[in-house]
């Protein structure tokens, strides 16, 4: 079995499936553990880069700003400084939302800012990811549920974590009369070519990663696919390191 946790850095993340579940308000179902991420910090770097529904930076940006409002946060966009690398060195704390991970990845290689931003997470910078900001946390974005709008030069992320994310996981529905491929049978295709493990986050879990360890939290568990096995489940609480 392949190793789930790496424990020579210090990263202090999470990394979630969603920035909203249904029935709440933008990242209020994480506003608790936030409030422990980014505790005695007061000013959050913003990544919208991966802007959904094709939104501009600056609309996104005040979403994220008006929801960390409520934890005091003053939020910047990376987008309003002239040189993003200098921002990333000097960020207190990370948050790179979701949208169109092709989309965000392009913008990623073009800023050259991969190899920064890994820097600064591995350093122990805390940073939140969700949905796309949570797939480029992975070796690879080739697990990513979004349609390739743009191209971007490489499908290489940050391998923050050595494995991949597939964030919205959804299980099969024995009831559904859809014929399309399942996630399950999709990343079922992805293990035909490649052997990174993935885990499928159903929605309002997030991996909350330590210098010491990767938990799963939010409540359910979370799907794990290795290539050439049956998939199975992560309780939650549970660590990576225990599945070995």
């Amino acid at each position: 079995m392949p190793a789930f946790t790496k424990k020579s850095h210090m990263q202090n993340c999470i990394i979630a499936s969603t920035s909203t579940v249904h029935g709440s308000s933008h990242l209020e179902y994480l506003l608790e553990p936030l409030k422990k991420l980014w505790e005695g910090i007061d000013e959050i770097l913003f990544i919208p880069y991966a802007r959904p529904d094709g939104i501009s930076h600056d609309a996104y940006t005040e979403i994220a700003r008006n929801a960390l409002s409520k934890l005091d946060k003053k939020v910047t966009g990376i987008h309003t400084y002239s040189n993003p690398i200098t921002a990333i060195a000097s960020a207190k704390a990370l948050f790179t939302g979701g949208g169109n991970t092709f989309v965000l990845v392009k913008a990623l290689h073009k800023n050259k800012l991969l190899t920064p931003l890994k820097k600064v997470i591995q350093s122990g910078i805390p940073y939140l990811g969700t949905s796309a900001g949570s797939v480029i946390c992975g070796l690879t974005m080739q697990t990513t549920n979004d349609m390739p709008v743009v191209q971007p030069a490489s499908y290489q992320t940050l391998g923050i974590v050595p494995f991949n994310i597939n964030p919205h996981y959804l299980d099969p529905d024995p009831a559904s009369t859809h014929q399309g491929e399942t996630r399950a049978v999709r990343i079922q295709e992805y293990h035909t070519y490649n052997t990174a493990p993935v885990i499928g986050l159903r929605e309002g879990s997030w991996l909350r990663i330590t210098k010491k360890e990767i938990y799963l939290r939010g409540g359910l568990t979370a799907r794990i696919f290795e290539q050439g096995k049956p998939p199975y489940e992560l309780e939650n609480g549970k660590t990576l390191s225990e599945l070995n």
